[in-house]
């Protein structure tokens, strides 16, 4: 019992190191969205979008952060059966496992009550798929490796592409055109119909290639 009881309160030592371990937000200088027509949300009210930046590069879009943040036009909002798909760059490794990616179904992303689908792949080689619906994040698939997730190369840069095809029936879900999941469309936790984005976790610089949405 003595046992077990000094293994407990080891552990009980030893969490709050390993969480603190986490690397802080950094801060980007200058920062804010500045493509013209895009806005966009960090997750935590403590946060400033001043903090990343969002700015216009060549034919695409590059994100430095700064704090994890959902970002969109509303020129690209979708409904009934559509393709959104992004070309997506991690330029430098992380401290820690974070991710980016796309959004779909996006519904009153300024309000308290937002909602929106999204998958994301780090460079892990993993991706995953959650809901989002206000504070809250509902995760449909966990962190899972796949063969089509380009994983991060020895200077800490991968691209991907990623795609959400909402078709009739099925949500399917694409990483670099390989399926990598698929669900029912009837099954998802929120309406599909709504406002498309990119998404990019903290202290990410993520180059955004290509963004579209296309009318299936």
């Amino acid at each position: 019992m003595k046992r077990v009881t000094h293994c407990l309160t080891a552990l009980a030592l030893a969490l709050p190191l390993a969480l603190g371990a986490q690397d802080a937000t950094k801060k980007v200088a200058d920062g804010g969205v500045k493509a013209s027509g895009w806005q966009a949300r960090v997750d935590r009210a403590s946060d400033k979008i001043e903090e990343a930046t969002f700015v216009s590069m060549g034919s695409g879009f590059h994100v430095t952060s700064g704090p994890a943040a959902i970002y969109w036009n509303p020129a690209n909002a979708a409904k009934g059966t559509y393709t959104v798909k992004a070309s997506l760059t991690q330029t430098k490794a992380p401290e820690h496992r974070e991710a980016y990616g796309i959004f779909v179904g996006g519904d009153d992303l300024t309000d308290a009550s937002q909602s929106y689908l999204y998958m994301v792949v780090a460079g892990t080689g993993e991706f995953t798929i959650k809901h989002r619906a206000g504070a809250q994040t509902h995760t449909l698939v966990d962190w899972t490796k796949n063969a089509a997730v380009k994983a991060a190369d020895a200077s800490g840069k991968a691209t991907n592409e990623v795609a959400i095809e909402v078709g009739a029936s099925d949500v399917r879900f694409l990483v670099n055109g390989t399926e990598v999941h698929k669900a029912p469309k009837s099954g998802m936790l929120s309406a599909v119909d709504g406002q498309a984005g990119l998404r990019v976790n903290h202290n990410l610089d993520v180059h955004v290639g290509s963004f579209s949405v296309t009318k299936m």
